[in-house]
């Protein structure tokens, strides 16, 4: 979906939309819509609200919306008839880091346990090397790896080769490969937009001494220097859960109930970043209340959850 200002793109939503056995197209828009810098912002908001309006109720049987930016999006699609979502389309923070710091300052923020390793890394003979197309097979495998030990849908090698074409040709894609004594045992891809270096995808073997060496800290670490040396403004990595973000703003960073993952993540400092409210509506009366019964109880939102892993990964095992 795009908006034009005469010939000039000035915004825009990527619509998602997967086909449901008995309910029909169900969409939804992953850190969208956007409008571009300069543009007039509320007309082109107001004009993106009503394409994803008109698209939710004609061609949709319920569409999500997880803006990234503006609460006026969320606003003008309420206005609309949305309602608030907790649907999870899209993680709904994030954790930033300023890359505006020095390189001590970035140090000084990392945990205690990282920034001990940023000294040990090249004696246990860890290393982090940028890497590119030749290492789209590495990648993969370390990701089909990380999805077998983790218990989630495994991405195929031909998306992780599209994603990363699609991307590479404007410059908004890089993989770094971490290596123990020359073999690489982890590896991350990020993407770029608006002077941002956001980590996307990670890998790692974890039957090597990848794990015990802390080797996709080393990746972060050097990721965060490549970036500030390369004039980004900004290091991201990855989202968060609503239940996590919740407990991070009660009870700081450091808080000892949060899972692996996520205490990975606040490792590295920075500062935690909301999402706008995300939105849906949900065009049939009937699937509506059928929804909102299921997201009443624990046993539908189990339901829930695994309909919206099915959804996200159901078309890269083609």
């Amino acid at each position: 979906m795009f908006a034009r200002q005469e010939d000039v793109l000035v915004g825009g939503a990527q619509v998602l939309v997967r086909r449901v056995p008995l309910l029909g197209r169900i969409g939804y828009v992953s850190y969208g819509p956007i409008v571009a810098g300069g543009a007039p912002r509320a007309a082109v908001v107001a004009a993106l609200a009503d394409a994803l309006d008109e698209l939710a109720r004609t061609r949709l049987s319920a569409l999500f919306v997880q803006p990234v930016e503006g609460d006026d999006i969320s606003a003008a699609l309420l206005a609309r008839g949305f309602r608030a979502s907790m649907a999870g389309v899209a993680p709904p923070a994030t954790v930033g880091i300023d890359l505006s710091a020095t390189e001590e300052q970035l140090r000084a923020g990392l945990s205690k346990r990282i920034r001990r390793w940023t000294g040990k890394w090249a004696s246990s003979g860890v290393a982090v090397r940028r890497g590119g197309v030749a290492d789209l097979e590495i990648l993969a495998d370390l990701l089909r790896r990380t999805a077998q030990h983790q218990g989630f849908s495994e991405l195929s090698p031909d998306y992780v080769r599209t994603l990363y074409h699609q991307f590479t040709d404007a410059g908004h894609v890089d993989i770094f490969v971490g290596e123990v004594d020359g073999e690489p045992v982890a590896a991350e891809l990020f993407t770029t937009c608006d002077a941002v270096l956001r980590c996307r995808l990670t890998g790692m073997d974890r039957s090597s001494p990848a794990v015990r060496l802390s080797v996709t800290s080393a990746l972060d670490w050097e990721a965060m220097k490549w970036a500030k040396a390369h004039g980004f403004a900004e290091f991201d990595l990855g989202g968060l859960s609503a239940s996590t973000a919740a407990v991070v703003a009660r009870d700081g960073f450091s808080c000892p109930r949060l899972d692996g993952a996520a205490r990975f993540k606040l490792g590295f400092g920075g500062r935690l970043h909301h999402y706008p409210q995300a939105v849906e509506l949900i065009s049939s009366p009937v699937l509506r209340r059928a929804y909102d019964i299921l997201g009443s109880g624990s046993a539908g939102r189990v339901v829930l959850d695994k309909a919206r892993q099915w959804m996200r990964h159901r078309s890269t095992a083609r």
